[in-house]
C-alpha cells in the first residue's frame, strides 16, 4: 500500500489512497472524494446515529461481534439524529459511520481528540473480536465502535462529531527516541494562571458549538507562587508542560504514562501528536504540552518540574503531504490552553 516495505505510521496521502482503494470504508465523502477529517497522520472518526447506553464498559474477545456482547450489557438506545445529551457518570457505546477493510501488513490505534480529552470525555474504540481497547489488528475486516463516558461535563453530540482519532501503522512499533514531560507550576505567560480546575455541576457542553461557552462558567484558575499544587481526589485539572515540543515532518509522536507508581494521578487522555506541531516554520515555535490531569485516591501534592509522562517518537513511512497547522489549528503554538469550545 506504501512504497516499499518501510515500517511507521501512514501519513495523509497514504490514508487517502487507503479511502479511495476501500480499505477505510467512509460515507458521506467530500467534494473530493476524501472526507474532510483527514490529518497530517491520522483520520478523525465520526459519530453515528445512534448510541447504547450501557450499564458496563466490556470487550468481545476472540471471536466474538459487538453486536453478540450488547444484550448482556445494553440499558437503552438513544437516537443521535437531531441531537442528544451524553450524561456524566454514564457510558454509551456509539457505532462509528467508519469502517475497516485493512490490507493484511496494516493495523490501526486510536486515541481521543485533544478537544475530547480536554472535556474530561473519556473514550475508547472497540472493534470485532477486540481483546483491548484502541487496538486494531493487522487486516481487521468489519465495523468500529467508540466508547463514551463522560466524566465532568455532560456533552451534547450529533452524528458527524468527531471526538476520536485513528493512526495506522504500517510493521510493527519502533520508538526512535522519547522525551520526557514535565509540569509548569510556575507559569510563563504572565497571567500568574499554572492551571485549571474544572467546576463540578457545570451547565452542558455542545460539541459542536466551538468557541460558544465561557471558560470560567467551567473553569477555575489556578495559582501557585510556592510552585505546588495538590491534585485532590477524582478532580480534573488542565497543566502545561514546562518543555516545549517539536515533532519533525518525518516523525509522529504520542504521549504514555512515565510510569504508574509515580503517584495518584491519570496524567493524560488524549495523545496523538501529528507531524509539524511545534515547529517553527508552521508557526508552531514554543508548542507546549497541555496535560489532562485527574487526581485519584488520596491528595498528592505536586511541585513544578515533576516528571508526569514521555512523549514516544515513530518514523513516518513518508512526510505528509501537509503538516499539522499549515492550515490552521486551535492547538498549534498553545501554551496552557482550554479546548476550543471555552472563550474568555
Amino acid at each position: 500500500m506504501t512504497k516499499g516495505t518501510k515500517q511507521g505510521i501512514l501519513p495523509q496521502q497514504v490514508i487517502e489512497t487507503l479511502l479511495t482503494r476501500g480499505a477505510i470504508i467512509a460515507p458521506q465523502m467530500g467534494d473530493d472524494g476524501h472526507p474532510s477529517q483527514v490529518q497530517p497522520a491520522s483520520l478523525d472518526l465520526r459519530l453515528g446515529h445512534k448510541a447504547y447506553r450501557l450499564r458496563a464498559s466490556f470487550l468481545p474477545g476472540e471471536g466474538r461481534k459487538i453486536t453478540d456482547c450488547l444484550s448482556d450489557v445494553h440499558m437503552h438506545e438513544v437516537d443521535l439524529t437531531h441531537g442528544a445529551v451524553l450524561e456524566t457518570g454514564c457510558v454509551y457505546l456509539v457505532p462509528l459511520q467508519e469502517s475497516l477493510y485493512l490490507p493484511h501488513n496494516i493495523a490501526a490505534a486510536a486515541n481521543p481528540k485533544s478537544s475530547t480529552g480536554r472535556l474530561d470525555v473519556f473514550t475508547r474504540v472497540i472493534c470485532d473480536g477486540a481483546t483491548q481497547f484502541d487496538a486494531i489488528p493487522k487486516g481487521y475486516i468489519g465495523p468500529l465502535y467508540v466508547e463514551v463516558a463522560p466524566r465532568t461535563f455532560s456533552v451534547l453530540v450529533r452524528p458527524g462529531d468527531r471526538l476520536v482519532q485513528m493512526r495506522f501503522r504500517q510493521g510493527i512499533m519502533d520508538i526512535l527516541s522519547t522525551q520526557t514531560v514535565s509540569l509548569d507550576l510556575k507559569g510563563f505567560d504572565g497571567s500568574g494562571i499554572i492551571g485549571w480546575r474544572a467546576r463540578r455541576h457545570a451547565g452542558l457542553v455542545d460539541i459542536g458549538n466551538v468557541g460558544g461557552h465561557k471558560a470560567r462558567d467551567f473553569w477555575e484558575p489556578l495559582y501557585s507562587e510556592a510552585g505546588q499544587l495538590v491534585l485532590d481526589p477524582e478532580e480534573f485539572y488542565i497543566l502545561a508542560s514546562k518543555e516545549s515540543v517539536s515533532i519533525p515532518a518525518n516523525h509522529a509522536a504520542e504521549m504514555a504514562p512515565i510510569a504508574t507508581e509515580i503517584g495518584e494521578f491519570r496524567a493524560h487522555y488524549a495523545g496523538f501528536f501529528d507531524p509539524g506541531f511545534g515547529v517553527a516554520a508552521v508557526g508552531g515555535a514554543g508548542s507546549r504540552a497541555v496535560l489532562e490531569v485527574r487526581g485519584r485516591d488520596v491528595p498528592f501534592l505536586m511541585r513544578d518540574g515533576q516528571p508526569v509522562a514521555k512523549l514516544l517518537f515513530e518514523a513516518m513511512t513518508e512526510t505528509p503531504a501537509s503538516l499539522y497547522g499549515e492550515k490552521g489549528s486551535h492547538y498549534q503554538a498553545q501554551s496552557l490552553r482550554l479546548s476550543k469550545h471555552f472563550t474568555s
